[in-house]
């Protein structure tokens, strides 16, 4: 196992690198629970990420989608077999349990399960409700005094397109809900989308090029998927706009006037060769950085599966690997990031620790 991988390294704009946990700490417990963001609070985390969806009678709660039958116990719950039904999200036929076919008080009768039980303990499955976004804000202001200093909280609004469809748009609602607590009124928060539209739209509603001093605490981050991809709003809009043209630096200045990051996959800033390895790294850092836009990239995890060969320890897709990771990490964090999504906080902490 190499680890002796050096590329050009380029500074971060960020005054300081930020560890996000990836729907909490989902490597030690299941995601989006007050149990999961309560690990990664106390592993170092500088944000926790509660990815939202709508309930049906429009509440925001976490869950990773708004399909629960593969994060929760509903499958076992003879009362809502009959809700089992297949739906089109972002133009996909997904079949399942969706959340918006369900209130908030049936939701709380449902408990967590972990999603990848082939890599991960179950051992926590049955114990955790799916909370709402009120209920996960009083827990990280009430962790934040644990720790001493604020915890930032980086939203996610899943498929926005299609819960505005159902009459069940979540953004000014999330709006609303930062702005019902004293804790997100100051405390970071950083709201992200795979959509477009909405991010404007949030942009403009903060007050614009004025948002800094409105509301200094909030900023927006533009995620990106594969560049042969498009965000749903623009394919339902019949455009043709690509997160690859996106990519470019034109694509970038554009994300700049609306957004102050880019969240793209680990792999558009260094792909992967054809056996798995490490590959040159692209141009985006620095493209990124030249139209002003932070980069906070998506997602370090332990198992070797989800490492670059480079890092493996032993030939077992499942091994948890903590050493591999932290020098996965640092190979990014050299190439100029400026925050990151893991779901392991304590070991991102350590990577940062010891560069």
């Amino acid at each position: 196992m190499s680890h002796g991988i050096a590329f050009a390294h380029q500074k971060p704009l960020a005054a300081k690198v930020l560890v996000i946990g990836h729907r909490g700490a989902p490597a030690w417990r299941p995601e989006h629970t007050l149990a999961s963001y309560g690990k990664a609070i106390a592993d170092g985390a500088d944000f926790v990420e509660p990815d939202l969806v709508m309930t049906k009678d429009g509440v925001l709660v976490a869950r990773h989608e708004n399909e629960i039958g593969g994060t929760t116990d509903v499958a076992s719950h003879p009362e809502f077999a009959a809700r089992r039904t297949t739906r089109t999200i972002d133009g996909h036929a997904v079949t399942g349990w969706f959340t918006e076919d369900f209130t908030l008080a049936e939701l709380k009768t449902l408990r967590a399960r972990e999603r990848l039980p082939q890599l991960r303990s179950t051992s926590y499955d049955g114990e955790f409700q799916i909370p709402t976004l009120d209920e996960i804000i009083d827990f990280v202001a009430a962790e934040s005094a644990v720790v001493g200093h604020p915890v930032g909280i980086i939203p996610e609004i899943k498929h926005g397109s299609h819960f505005r469809q159902l009459g069940l748009p979540m953004e000014d609602r999330l709006l609303a809900t930062l702005a019902a607590h004293a804790y997100t009124r100051t405390a970071p928060v950083e709201i992200q989308s795979f959509e477009t539209a909405n991010l404007r739209y949030l942009h403009d509603r903060l007050g614009g090029a004025r948002a800094r001093q409105q509301h200094p605490n909030i900023r927006l981050l533009q995620l990106i998927d594969d560049v042969d991809q498009q965000p749903y709003d623009v394919v339902a809009a019949g455009g043709k706009l690509s997160y690859g043209d996106m990519l470019k630096p034109a694509g970038l200045r554009e994300i700049a006037t609306y957004a102050d990051a880019i969240g793209p996959n680990i792999n558009a800033i260094i792909p992967l060769t054809a056996d798995g390895h490490l590959g040159q790294p692209t141009a985006l850092v620095r493209d990124a950085h030249a139209a002003g836009l932070e980069l906070h990239p998506y997602t370090f995890r332990p198992e070797n599966q989800f490492l670059a060969k480079d890092f493996w320890r032993g030939s077992d897709p499942a091994t948890f690997n903590e050493d591999g990771l932290a020098a996965e990490i640092r190979v990014y964090l050299d190439a100029g990031i400026d925050a990151f999504f893991t779901d392991d906080p304590a070991i991102g902490r350590k990577a940062l620790s010891i560069r």
